[in-house]
C-alpha cells in the first residue's frame, strides 16, 4: 500500500573492502530537499558484502519518521535480493539459497528488513566507479575509512 505525505529521500550507499576478508568501510549520503548528510564507518573485519547492506542499514536508520526511499547501490547482491525476489525465495526456503546453502549475512539481512518497516524502498543498480557522484562519493568515504583505520593500527 502506498502511503501518502512521505518526505522523499534519496539515499546512496557503498562498501569497500581491503581484502575479502579484511579492513571494510561503508558510506552513505542522504540528500533531502537539497540537504546532504553524510554517514561513514570502518569494520576491522568484514567482507565487501558485509560494508555494502551495512552501508544501506546505517543510511536506512538515519531515517527518523516513514519516507519514501530511492536507494542507490553499485551492488548487485544487495540491490537484485530485493528487486528480483531474492529474500523472498531465501525466507520461504527457511534462509537458503536454491544450492540449498545457508544464505550468508543473514542476521544483516533481518537487520535490514526490521529497519525497512514502514518505508516505501525503491533500490536502483547503479554502476560504480562511473558518473554518478554520489556513489563516487561514497567509494571515496568508505576507501577512506579502510585508509583511516589502517594508519591507525
Amino acid at each position: 500500500m502506498e502511503i501518502t505525505n512521505l518526505k522523499e529521500v534519496h539515499i546512496y550507499t557503498d562498501g569497500a573492502c581491503s581484502g575479502n576478508p579484511g579492513v571494510g568501510g561503508w558510506a552513505a549520503v542522504l540528500v533531502y530537499n537539497g540537504v546532504e548528510k553524510e554517514v561513514f564507518g570502518y569494520n576491522k573485519n568484514t567482507t565487501n558484502n558485509r560494508m555494502e547492506l551495512f552501508a544501506i542499514i546505517q543510511g536506512i536508520a538515519q531515517l527518523k519518521r516513514p519516507c519514501r526511499v530511492t536507494l542507490y547501490s553499485d551492488s548487485a547482491y544487495a540491490v537484485n535480493a530485493f528487486n528480483n525476489g531474492w529474500l523472498d525465495v531465501w525466507k520461504k526456503n527457511g534462509w537458503k539459497t536454491a544450492a540449498n546453502d545457508e544464505v550468508k549475512n543473514r542476521d544483516l539481512w533481518n537487520d535490514l528488513l526490521i529497519r525497512l518497516e514502514g518505508h516505501e524502498v525503491m533500490f536502483v543498480k547503479v554502476k560504480g566507479h562511473s558518473d554518478n557522484a554520489y556513489n563516487n562519493r561514497c567509494d571515496a568515504l568508505a576507501r577512506g575509512e579502510i585508509k583511516k583505520y589502517s594508519e591507525i593500527v
